[in-house]
């Protein structure tokens, strides 16, 4: 077996000798005394707690600490991520909407409209967000838009940029762009295996749930019509700073606890 289960449990501890009589209920308060949960996982990526995970985490957590008071000095703290090839679905029978004593119900088939790469980007003392499609998830495609993605801030003493170590943001073109072209930018780059510190993923997962989750599109063309007009709306009824506890002080110390 890959997965148990208090009945599971019982059936092979009876089967064994090891308890004849068990039951899956004994079994459960077992578990619960004992604090187990066998019937859970929970996946997670392990960075590497060393000097240049600290020296990076704590940059990024000193934008977020700092990013309303910046924000006053005309600085802004920008977040950016990419959610690459999404898949843009038709249903092949109509949705067949809730009525009195019944939910909405969907057929399993679909069909492929093909895929999408969106960009997102979240100014982090406001909460305000806007996302770009890009023809393809690489360095070119994310240069050609860069610009756009500046140019709400061109009034900016300094714009703090965070975003992962994607092959796009880590090109030796992208670098050379921005200092040619944004001189004012600098970048941080969130530790390997800790995108989780980039806060355009919070971003990413909420609009997902509010306007990504449960639509078709009969065309991919009609899903960028979606997009363009989510955003906005995004901006108008849900926008707002991410609450962000995780301070450098608490980083420090939960290094500390785990290297030790």
């Amino acid at each position: 077996m890959t997965h148990w289960s208090t009945r599971s449990l019982a059936l092979v501890a009876r089967q064994r000798g090891i308890a004849p009589t068990l039951s899956h209920s004994t079994v459960a308060l077992i578990l619960q005394g004992a604090d187990l949960q066998p019937h859970r996982t929970r996946y997670w990526k392990t960075p590497t707690l060393d000097d240049t995970f600290r020296h990076q985490a704590a940059q990024v957590l000193w934008c977020y600490e700092q990013a309303q008071r910046l924000a006053h000095r005309g600085e802004v703290v920008l977040c950016v991520d990419e959610k690459p090839n999404i898949q843009v679905l038709q249903g092949e029978h109509p949705i067949r909407p809730m009525r009195s004593g019944r939910i909405e119900r969907r057929e399993f088939e679909y069909v492929r409209r093909g895929t999408v790469n969106l960009l997102v980007k979240l100014e982090v003392h406001s909460g305000l967000m806007r996302c770009w499609v890009l023809a393809k998830n690489d360095g070119a495609c994310l240069r050609a838009v860069l610009p756009q993605l500046l140019e709400d801030h061109c009034d900016a003493r300094r714009i703090h940029l965070i975003w992962d170590n994607g092959s796009s943001h880590i090109a030796r073109q992208t670098r050379d762009w921005l200092s040619r072209h944004a001189p004012h930018v600098r970048m941080l780059f969130t530790p390997a295996h800790a995108s989780w510190l980039n806060q355009a993923e919070l971003l990413l997962r909420a609009f997902t749930e509010r306007y990504l989750r449960r639509a078709e599109w009969a065309s991919r063309d009609d899903f960028i019509d979606h997009l363009d007009a989510s955003w906005p709306e995004y901006n108008r009824l849900f926008a707002h700073p991410f609450t962000w506890s995780w301070t450098r002080s608490k980083m420090h110390a939960w290094m500390d606890r785990h290297r030790s």
